[in-house]
């Protein structure tokens, strides 16, 4: 338990951090940069919305066709990309902190 409780809140600091990267970049306009993270999130984005029913996407995001929407995409694969950037940095501060 001690070490999920660790890893948790590694990966915790990990999000909070690509948050405070992802409003840096918004505030210093590189918003190429913030076109790549979200490219980053598209295979996890594109499996999460082929995968869950369509029934279920349209009533959780309140769009009909909820799958083929451009928004609900585009916030799916932002979402996935902060996900895996909060779970890079978390792994690495873990491992920094408790490994070495």
């Amino acid at each position: 338990m001690r070490i999920f409780m660790r890893f948790s809140l590694c990966c915790f600091l990990g999000a909070v951090l690509s948050l405070f990267l992802l409003i840096g970049l918004m505030f210093l306009r590189r918003f190429d940069l913030i076109g790549g993270l979200t490219l980053t999130g598209t295979p996890l984005s594109w499996l999460v919305l082929s995968t869950l029913p369509a029934d279920f996407l349209s009533n959780l995001t309140g769009v009909a066709n909820a799958p083929n929407n451009p928004s609900v995409q585009s916030f799916t694969q932002l979402c996935a990309a902060l996900g895996q950037l909060a779970l890079l940095l978390g792994s690495g501060f873990y491992y920094f902190w408790y490994h070495r």
